[in-house]
């Protein structure tokens, strides 16, 4: 009897537990639901890895050399769609047919609509799935084995870095711990994704040389079983590196459709290992019931030009913002660079082209490295930003504009950009453009002030035989053989010229804020904290755009390369991470009244089209919450008895050992944090006036005017110079005073 019940009970069970399947494969996710069971629920119809059944040419055997170019069997691709057979493409190679594709190339899926079309056309070239970006976190790497922690999967990533030594935690590559051809680095997409290339580099080392000279491809739904991609009835082998910097980008025959793809050297460097960094290009299958996906979306609702623009296209793009808000803006060159590429900017004012009294200068540059595109890319994406808010009325932006000068220079090295973009995001490695076409590092190659200020306060000749602040530039440095580039001289030019507050350099490659000091104080340091006499304001200032970034200071954060900056809330001394003599923001402390910081924006140089959207709504805040930072301390008017500005007035503050000087029209800011000062102003020829003033904790800085008269030394040199530099003749008086005397006696 249990036996007839147990029997009649089992279909029923199965046919329940079908229908409670059916229910969930149709019906919607819930946030609580796995979503590995979503994924096994809805593959149904692509449990095995799609591969367009087109025969291709045959490849060299795992113990040949693989050639770069296939067979002539091979059928012919559109040399500018990338799509030929078993592509090859290297930075060096790189032609404008294969720019226009990437320019045209598909981006990341941000709708089901979007997923839709990119899943009706295979033949696209899809985005990079973000390993170089850690869109794809460790969790997502494996390997068949590792020589060491240091050389996980977790380092498997294009163009990550490593630290100097070899045995660093972190290393610059995910190594096997075996050299055989069964080693296999694996990603995981965690969706259905379709494939459509791989790019691979060698290990980043100072000592070691070690990369991949050729690899197959597996692509599997599982992650058991694996599918080989075939060339004909032979596995295809694809072609790797020849050295271990220059990415290479090969692209599949055909696009394959799977959750999990696996990149299998086949042969490496003869005097190395197997080591690799590799990025992957996919685009996500659409599937409305992967909650994981969802969850982790960014989406803009600013309706900008999220693209990568050429010097040509920035500078209409750049008129059309000037010319959608002519009221408030005004383009300009600060001079050229050395192929002769002017060096634009863009000012955002009520009152265009103008000093006004009281009101403070703030700068933004970017692209002082060439190959660090996205700050390039946000000042564009900002002006558009502040253009359309201004016209919509939003009155945050329209406070910034009426009480601040702001200028945007989006390229600094447009040379060394040129050379960065005709490569491509994915090909331009990690310094291809970086220094100028004369080969500087315009952002290292001002003159180090540090120096000469530090060798006069050790003789102690401060105050009295130099200042502490505006130290004059060293004549090495100006004549025409030192070798400096023109457009730091531009640069130079421009922040002398124009009485700056605030400033930031943007650049790529970390996720941190760094300020002066860039030199460490004792020589032959590497690396160790340096701080200015200004440091609890430049933690303020850097702390206000970390904070106010998406990622910056998140502790769940996966490390860029080597530092965990989140450790320090996203902000360092620069000479406590390394030493750097001659920077920009050194100089521009200790030579002109600008606070200058370097904000690393993303561990991406050169991010894919298909983020900006992302990397904009990461930055868009912190962006406009610093250039407010402008508005914080003190400022006024430096006047004399008659009511007239007094220029180069020094402005002191009590217990800070760096002053600052009056702009033309006696008007100073002073950055301060809240808190209460003793503020002196003091100019050649006057009298010393002193003050209290108090910094609050709102915002918008506290007016804090001086009015200093003519010392009696200064008048009587006043008077002097109008008998041309003598005194008057008092001999010639007395002599008259002794005549008349005698003539009165003689009477």
């Amino acid at each position: 009897m249990t036996g007839q019940r147990l029997s009649l009970l089992t279909p029923l069970a199965l046919l329940g537990l079908l229908v409670g399947l059916a229910d969930l494969s149709h019906g919607f996710a819930g946030v609580d639901e796995d979503y590995y069971m979503q994924e096994l629920l809805t593959r149904e119809q692509l449990n095995q890895v799609q591969v367009q059944a087109k025969p291709v040419a045959s490849a060299p055997d795992m113990h040949e050399q693989p050639s770069q170019n296939p067979s002539k069997k091979a059928p012919k691709g559109d040399a500018g769609s990338g799509r030929q057979t078993g592509k090859t493409t290297a930075v060096k190679t790189a032609n404008k047919k294969a720019e226009k594709s990437k320019k045209n190339a598909v981006k990341t899926t941000t709708s089901i609509s979007e997923g839709d079309r990119q899943y009706n056309s295979m033949n696209e070239e899809c985005p990079p799935m973000g390993l170089e970006t850690l869109k794809i976190d460790d969790f997502q790497l494996h390997a068949s084995t590792t020589k060491r922690y240091g050389l996980g999967a977790h380092r498997g990533r294009l163009n990550i870095q490593a630290g100097i030594y070899d045995d660093d935690l972190y290393d610059g590559a995910w190594c096997a711990g075996i050299d055989d051809p069964l080693q296999w680095f694996e990603v995981d997409a965690r969706r259905l994704t379709k494939f459509t290339g791989v790019i691979t580099q060698g290990r980043s080392s100072l000592w070691s040389s070690d990369w991949v000279t050729s690899y197959k491809v597996m692509v599997s739904n599982d992650s058991h079983t694996w599918i080989t991609l075939k060339n004909g009835s032979r596995d295809l082998i694809f072609v790797g590196n020849r050295e271990k910097e220059i990415p290479v980008r090969n692209i599949l025959p055909e696009p394959v459709v799977g959750r999990y793809i696996r990149v299998n050297p086949r042969s490496w460097f003869h005097s190395g290992s197997i080591c690799m960094r590799v990025e992957i290009l996919g685009c996500p299958m659409p599937d409305p019931n992967n909650y994981y996906h969802r969850r982790n979306e960014v989406i803009t609702t600013d309706n900008l030009d999220f693209r990568h623009h050429s010097y040509k296209e920035m500078r209409q793009l750049m008129k059309a913002v000037n010319e959608m808000c002519p009221n408030i803006t005004r383009i300009y060159n600060i001079g050229k660079s050395h192929s002769g590429l002017k060096l634009y900017a863009i000012e955002i004012s009520d009152n265009p082209g103008e000093h006004e009294v009281g009101e403070p200068e703030f700068r933004y540059t970017a692209g002082s490295h060439g190959n660090e595109v996205l700050g390039r890319e946000l000042l564009l994406l900002l002006m558009q930003f502040m253009c359309l808010e201004y016209r919509s009325g939003n009155q945050r932006i329209r406070h910034l504009v009426a009480e601040t000068r702001i200028h945007l220079l989006p390229s600094l090295n447009p040379d060394g950009y040129e050379k960065a973009f005709e490569a491509g995001s994915e090909l331009s490695g990690w310094s291809l453009g970086r220094w100028s076409n004369d080969g500087i590092d315009i952002h290292h190659n001002f003159p180090d002030l540090n120096s000469i200020l530090w060798e006069g306060e050790a003789k102690k000749w401060i105050p009295r035989k130099m200042f502490n602040h505006h130290l004059p530039i060293p004549e090495w440095y100006l004549s025409k053989n030192a070798s400096v580039a023109v457009e730091t001289r531009a640069l130079i030019a421009w922040m002398e010229k124009v009485p700056f507050v605030l400033g930031g350099n943007i650049q790529g490659g970390e996720l941190v804020v760094t300020f002066p000091y860039d030199k460490t104080r004792s020589q032959g340091v590497a690396r160790e904290q340096t701080p200015t006499p200004d440091d609890h304001v430049f933690r303020w200032l850097a702390f206000s755009y970390a904070s106010t970034h998406r990622l910056m200071t998140a502790a769940n954060r996966r490390v860029c390369h080597t530092e965990d900056f989140a450790k320090e809330d996203g902000t360092i001394n620069g000479a406590s991470w390394h030493t750097a003599a001659g920077s920009m923001n050194d100089f521009s402390y200790l030579h002109t009244n600008c606070f200058e910081f370097s904000m690393y924006v993303g561990c991406d140089k050169f991010p894919h089209d298909s983020e900006l959207p992302e990397e904009w709504e990461n930055n868009r805040e912190s962006l406009l919450v610093f250039m407010e930072q402008v508005h914080r301390g003190i400022k006024g008017v430096v006047r004399d008895l008659q009511g007239r500005g007094i220029a180069n007035a020094i402005v002191s503050v009590q217990g800070i050992g760096h002053d600052i000087r009056t702009a033309s029209d006696g008007d100073y800011w002073r950055l301060l944090n809240p808190g209460e000062y003793r503020v002196t102003a003091k100019a050649e020829g006057y009298s010393i006036t002193s003050k209290k003033c108090e910094v609050g904790y709102e915002m918008g800085a506290t007016s804090c005017n001086f009015i200093i008269g003519r010392t009696n030394l200064s008048r009587i040199k006043e008077i002097m110079e109008k008998f041309n530099k003598r005194p008057i003749k008092l001999p010639v008086r007395q002599l008259q005073v002794r005549g008349t005397r005698e003539m009165r006696l003689g009477t």
